[in-house]
């Protein structure tokens, strides 16, 4: 089994050459990533969905436990990027551990995380713009803001043909012109979206707490109905498995590691404290808004926050929550992009895919074409793409990654137990075991469809592979060298 040696891994960390990314991220830069990409709209929908159908005001219940279930592979994940301080996230920890096959299944995988998520996050953030915009009396033509393969129905109930989605290709477009310009420029843009986003969360929680009724509260966790995950502790289990997925997405602070001034200090700092600020930002907001409003209210609704909103004077709110979620969505966008240019940097530097991935900016030491290359596959997408295609894609992906992480973690304590590891995995083996058996449960609540277009996609990666990327691998080449 080909796999990366540890002292080749360490080299590249140690390259500052023309052709490698510029050291610019410190840890508060890297916890914004984090937060960047947890805090999407999933926080303002899926906790009433939850709260309303399985968990009732135990929802914060939840909430902790799927924190818990991310912060077994958030200490993983903090371990390899410390000690392998890299670009490419899971597929570069894969390399070392796996080999290269399960590299490259991991580095395949992760395209569904972010490439596939961007599209399907860009799909939405149209949707909500052209919301956004109605209330002042703007609309665009429904044919220019869905697919070809939907329909809507226009003012004088004639029904419409979609023919491109073209906001959400527009943000794309316009996110990857920010990134190319420097990951420093990338992270001040993303600095200023996460504290406006925070911002409107806070308040949502300042504003909300002072109509919190009590009654609200009982019973604290409801009477399961007989049904499993239709409330009691079933429930809570259940809740568990959807807001799980609000928080999937801190992985992409790995992707960053080159790019850190101090990564075996810093990357621990911007993986486990992103996830720790948004845990208790999501618990006293669910805390706030089931306190607002009973959560039997909450039950078929898309927009919960609304209901709660209505609880209050201040309606307002209700237009800043939706600003909030088109500012949180834009710099998802943003991390995706980040996220996938570096996985396909480090893959392309091994000689699994193309040099182009890999070529860097003279000027502003980036990935500049790779981030066109991925521009335009992923506004093709969120252009042309129903969301409901590619939005369940997302989810399997990443939790695959993590138990791949999870995976590695036990490998490499076993078969490299000397090597220096600037922060350790505490309680190893138990720790990433939980992590693996976690993160393989939520994948098995996904629905059957999902894992066949996993098994598809992995099917066209292995393709790939064995057409090109086994035949230019550098490290096959070297290998090949040496014994001739």
């Amino acid at each position: 089994m080909i796999k990366k040696s540890m002292e080749l891994l360490l080299k590249e960390s140690a390259d500052e050459g023309e052709n490698s990314l510029k050291r610019s991220l410190g840890p508060v830069n890297l916890i914004l990533i984090g937060i960047g990409i947890i805090i999407g709209a999933g926080l303002f929908s899926l906790t009433g969905i939850a709260a309303g159908q399985h968990s009732g005001p135990a929802v914060t219940i939840s909430f902790l436990i799927a924190a818990l279930g991310c912060t077994f592979a958030a200490l993983c994940y903090a371990e390899f990027s410390a000690m392998i301080p890299v670009a490419g996230s899971a597929y570069t920890y894969s390399y070392a551990t796996m080999g290269e096959l399960f590299a490259w299944i991991i580095g395949w995988d992760l395209v569904l995380e972010y490439s596939v998520g961007a599209a399907t996050v860009a799909i939405s953030w149209s949707q909500y713009l052209t919301k956004f915009l109605s209330w002042f009396d703007l609309y665009l033509p429904p044919q220019l803001t869905l697919s070809p393969f939907e329909t809507a129905k226009a003012a004088n109930g004639d029904v419409v043909n979609g023919i491109i989605n073209l906001p959400a290709a527009l943000i794309v477009i316009l996110v990857t012109s920010i990134i190319i310009r420097g990951t420093k420029g990338s992270a001040l843009v993303n600095a200023i979206i996460v504290s406006l986003k925070v911002g409107v969360v806070l308040v949502f929680i300042a504003v909300g707490w002072g109509f919190i009724n009590p009654q609200n509260y009982h019973p604290y966790i409801p009477q399961n109905t007989g049904v499993w995950g239709d409330y009691g502790w079933s429930g809570i289990l259940r809740g568990a498995g959807l807001v799980f997925f609000v928080f999937i997405g801190f992985d992409a602070v790995s992707t960053a590691a080159q790019e850190a001034k101090n990564p075996q200090r810093n990357m621990p700092i911007g993986i486990i404290g992103s996830l720790v600020i948004c845990t208790i930002l999501f618990v006293v907001f669910a805390h706030v808004m089931t306190g607002m409003a009973n959560y039997k209210e909450f039950i078929g609704s898309g927009a919960p926050v609304a209901i709660a909103i209505e609880k209050t004077h201040y309606q307002w709110l209700s237009k800043a929550i939706v600003l909030a979620i088109l500012i949180g969505y834009t710099s998802v966008i943003l991390v995706d992009l980040l996220g996938q240019s570096r996985v396909f940097f480090s893959m392309s530097k091994d000689g699994l895919l193309p040099k182009v991935f890999s070529d860097i900016h003279p000027k502003f030491r980036t990935p500049w074409k790779s981030n066109i290359v991925l521009c335009g596959f992923i506004a093709f997408f969120a252009a042309f793409v129903p969301i409901r295609v590619v939005g369940e894609m997302t989810s399997i992906g990443t939790l695959l990654a993590f138990v791949m992480v999870c995976a590695g973690v036990l490998i490499l304590r076993n078969q490299q137990p000397d090597v220096h590891r600037p922060f350790k995995t505490p309680l190893v083996p138990l720790v990433p075991i939980l992590g693996i058996l976690t993160c393989f449960a939520m994948m098995t609540f996904l629905p059957g469809d999902t894992w066949l277009r996993l098994l598809i996609w992995l099917a066209i990666g292995l393709v790939i592979y064995f057409t090109y990327g086994k035949k230019n691998s550098v490290i096959r080449k070297a290998l090949a060298k040496a014994k001739s």
